[in-house]
């Protein structure tokens, strides 16, 4: 295997297509009860009953007679938070960092917002209903 494979497979899923030994970068899922295949964006995670396809069989794939075929392509300008989102968010953070209350109004303002544990198994916390 070359360095270039190990490398590849290290970074993403191969193609399903049998002796296709190209990088996926859209997944083919078909719904039955809807008779629709939907081609979309590279699923994070591989599923049992998805295709991860190469860009060329992507193009060229086709559904059975009769059926619908949706491609999904993924929007450039929604990619992320934009800069208002964050900017949003940092005035957020300062305006509660600013604020100046005694430290028991603060812990009694805390213990209101932040629920009591009734109990704790590894990383899981029980937490009673409100």
């Amino acid at each position: 295997m070359s360095k270039v494979q190990t490398g590849a497979t290290r970074m993403g899923r191969f193609c399903s297509r049998a002796g296709c030994r190209q990088l996926a970068t859209k997944t083919l899922t078909y719904i039955y009860s809807d008779s629709t295949a939907v081609l979309g964006p590279l699923a994070t995670f591989a599923e049992p009953h998805a295709y991860d396809l190469c860009i060329q069989h992507s193009e060229r794939m086709s559904a059975p007679v009769g059926w619908t075929v949706l491609k999904q392509e993924p929007l450039e300008e929604n990619s992320g938070p934009s800069s208002d989102d964050l900017m949003a968010i940092a005035d957020a953070v300062r305006e509660v960092g600013s604020r100046n209350l005694p430290t028991e109004e603060k812990d009694s303002q805390l213990s209101n917002i932040v629920p009591q544990e009734i109990g704790r198994r590894g990383h899981l916390r029980a937490i009673p209903n409100s």
